[in-house]
């Protein structure tokens, strides 16, 4: 199975919820594309206690932590969607998008294109604070344009209850996980997270 883990926006913590996902069902991690430091493949080979879960080579990586097409662009270089092959896997995948779902790739494709263009199953990470409800249901909308299927969410942050039920009322969506601030994010924390996970996975 392929999954895509995406965001409503920069910093939301797809990183974290993708090591936790290849902790969780020992599988392989790619970042698509890259762009900026420190690289996320890193991170999630930090936080892996696994050492035989693959980590895929990213298909761009550039230099300028910006939007993918602009940070290609600084490069003069293209994005095109064509050049994204997925790689040789023998167990579930896990493929980390950059930012947002309407991050632009270029000037027709954006990064929520590859989920589909994979057949991915979605996860979507939404990290709480004022607006949070706004940009996840307009994330969902989007979603829900291109016909993906979604697993569930994960939220991220300080516990709003209020928040997380109206999100889950209108999307419909399970919650899949709550991560919470944690003061040092570590293997330790993303073994806690991967027993929790577990606890609410159907399927």
């Amino acid at each position: 199975m392929n999954y895509f883990v995406t965001a409503i926006g920069t910093d939301s913590g797809k990183t974290l919820v993708s090591a936790i996902l290849c902790t969780t069902f020992q599988a392989d991690y790619w970042k698509p594309v890259q762009a900026g430091f420190p690289a996320d493949s890193e991170t999630v080979r930090r936080l892996l206690d696994n050492p035989d879960v693959n980590i895929h080579k990213e298909t761009y990586f550039f230099k300028t932590s910006a939007s993918p097409h602009a940070a290609a662009a600084l490069e003069n270089i293209k994005i095109r969607l064509d050049d994204f092959v997925i790689p040789a896997h023998t167990k579930d995948l896990i493929i980390e998008g950059a930012g947002g779902c309407l991050v632009p790739l270029n000037d027709s494709d954006f990064v929520i294109d590859l989920a589909q263009k994979f057949k991915a199953e979605v996860i979507l990470v939404s990290n709480l604070y004022l607006g949070s409800i706004n940009h996840t249901l307009l994330t969902w909308e989007a979603l829900q344009q291109r016909n993906l299927t979604v697993k569930g969410i994960i939220f991220n942050g300080i516990p709003n209850t209020e928040s997380e039920r109206i999100i889950l009322h209108h999307t419909g969506l399970p919650c899949l996980l709550h991560i919470h601030q944690e003061e040092v994010v570590d293997k330790g924390v993303v073994e806690k997270y991967s027993k929790k996970l577990m606890q609410h996975w159907h399927g």
